[in-house]
């Protein structure tokens, strides 16, 4: 996938090939992005509810710092590279065992370099939104993020949970995270 007419093209096709003519789309951090701008491409009424989870560069750029620590892992993944910036962006969190060797195997496998793009342009996007952002993430500053969320969706149910960072999303914030999504997904308040 070279770029973001590609990743929408393939969602498209995907979601016509399935046979669904509406859907509830979700994603976190890149994967919120390319949610996002399927969303915003996707024929009307296509995606009738859409969920982002600490979605990245949606409405806020990257911290410098985060980006600073991230450089090795990006550049020259292993398996120390990855435990080291995940323990300095969890600060320290216990991570799910089996989640921290998958993302230390994943350092030994070429990486295709993801498709990116600009910041999707949400003015006129009227479909259900929640958007979820880490209180205490290093990826973006949330108190951005969710201005900018506002700024972009009007509309959209826009939640902070304070405790959890970035990369500790769904691990250390499941309930507080489950109970935002079931409320917005059944419409209970």
């Amino acid at each position: 996938m070279r770029g973001v007419d590609a990743l929408t093209g393939w969602l498209d096709a995907l979601t016509e090939g399935l046979g669904l003519r509406s859907l509830t789309l979700g994603g976190h951090s890149y994967g919120g992005w390319i949610a996002l701008h399927y969303a915003l491409r996707a024929p009307r009424g296509r995606v009738e509810r859409l969920v982002l989870i600490d979605p990245t560069q949606c409405f806020a750029g990257f911290r410098p710092g985060y980006l600073a620590r991230a450089l090795p892992m990006l550049l020259r993944p292993t398996p120390r590279r990855v435990r080291s910036f995940l323990a300095w962006e969890t600060r320290g969190a216990a991570l799910d065992p089996g989640w921290l060797r998958l993302q230390e195997a994943a350092a030994g496998f070429p990486a295709a370099r993801p498709a990116t793009g600009p910041r999707p342009e949400a003015e006129g996007f009227r479909a259900q939104t929640l958007v979820v952002l880490a209180g205490r993430g290093r990826a973006q500053d949330p108190v951005r993020a969710a201005r900018g969320a506002t700024r972009a969706l009007p509309h959209a149910e826009v939640v902070t949970l304070p405790d959890a960072t970035h990369h500790t999303l769904p691990h250390h914030a499941p309930a507080a995270l489950d109970e935002a999504v079931s409320r917005f997904l059944t419409g209970s308040a």
